[in-house]
């Protein structure tokens, strides 16, 4: 009893520490674009990156053998999950601010709720109906109203929009991936979905990744560029799958909702961006219809299952 309590706290604290890490990541990230590193040549560094780290664990874990049915799901994934999704967020983050972003990548779980009713065919209660569009309603405001003049948010109205793109772009990611969770290790799986990655983003990528000026970089930005590679793309996935083999998925993809309270302190804190009442009224919309779209009350129509 004593070590199922000790697994399941530090389940809990891993599940913690990958929500932490993505809440910072917002601010950090940010300082290093697009005076030192392009949202694109950023992409090139994480994937490149992570690819190499997941590779090198994988000589430490079982071999599997992906079957030939599954390359096509695999590919869906990773077009989802590590192309459209990093792209669109990161070109967000350069074009808007790390307050918008914090906020807008929690319609995530908005985002699952819809493709789950339109391709896996699970039923939308009234109170769902009421939380996406209230969680819209607050994206819907970021987007339109969230304007300010900064220097280092030159087009947020764009950057937002991206924010949304990159949420729908993993909720659908989210779906894709679900059948392969349950027959391949998450070590087999990631390094094959950042390998692909790698390759398809390549020649997207490379022209940005060939203008970083390494010499020029202070050692804050070097630190950012670790942080991004080994805490927000390695660690994290590394923390949710030790997380999920303890925790159900809806209870590790409920600390989504610590990432905007996160995101935000830090961003604050640290000088990197404020809290204006549009933002603080986009983000309890937010808030509010994320909890409404996915807690469990509002699934008992969907026979008790949480999203």
């Amino acid at each position: 009893m004593k070590a199922l309590l000790t697994k399941r706290a530090l389940a809990l604290l891993a599940a913690f520490g990958a929500t932490t890490i993505y809440g910072l990541n917002h601010t950090i990230a940010k300082g290093a674009m697009p005076d030192y590193v392009g949202a694109f040549g950023f992409i090139m560094l994480r994937v490149g990156g992570a690819a190499v780290l997941f590779w090198t664990l994988s000589l430490f874990t079982p071999k599997e053998k992906i079957q030939r049915k599954d390359w096509k799901i695999l590919l869906a994934a990773t077009l989802l999950g590590m192309v459209i999704n990093m792209l669109s967020f990161f070109k967000g983050l350069s074009l808007s601010t790390p307050i918008n972003s914090a906020v807008l990548v929690t319609i995530t779980p908005i985002i699952v709720v819809l493709l789950s009713a339109l391709f896996l065919k699970e039923k939308i209660g009234l109170r769902k109906i009421l939380g996406i569009g209230l969680g819209f309603l607050g994206a819907l405001g970021l987007i339109l109203f969230g304007h300010e003049i900064r220097q280092d948010a030159p087009n947020i109205f764009v950057g937002n929009i991206l924010f949304v793109l990159n949420a729908t772009s993993y909720g659908a990611y989210l779906i894709v991936v679900k059948s392969l969770i349950k027959k391949y290790h998450p070590i087999t799986l990631m390094k094959w979905l950042f390998g692909m990655a790698f390759v398809i983003n390549f020649p997207i990528t490379i022209v940005e990744f060939n203008q970083i000026q390494w010499g020029e970089m202070p050692l804050e930005i070097w630190a950012a560029i670790g942080f991004v590679i080994v805490g927000t793309t390695f660690l994290t996935y590394l923390f949710n799958a030790f997380a999920l083999t303890t925790l159900k998925a809806s209870s590790v993809g409920a600390f989504v909702y610590l990432q905007p309270l996160i995101g935000i302190i830090y961003a604050v804190l640290s000088g990197k961006d404020q809290l204006s009442p549009v933002k603080l009224a986009g983000t309890l919309a937010v808030l509010v219809g994320v909890y409404l779209a996915t807690s469990k009350q509002a699934s008992k129509s969907s026979g008790g299952k949480t999203i």
